[in-house]
């Protein structure tokens, strides 16, 4: 049971740390968001 707690905690703080990549991104490299954002959707086509 705990095992099962542990793995939908880990699924749960993966789907956010997705959601907000870009801003969380611009703070680690000190860039802007804007900047983030085009990278990343330059890099998925």
């Amino acid at each position: 049971m705990l095992t099962l707690l542990i793995i939908v905690a880990i699924v749960v703080a993966a789907v956010v740390v997705w959601r907000m990549r870009v801003p969380l991104l611009a703070k680690l490299l000190g860039q802007s968001e804007s900047r983030i954002d085009r990278q990343l959707n330059r890099r998925r086509r």
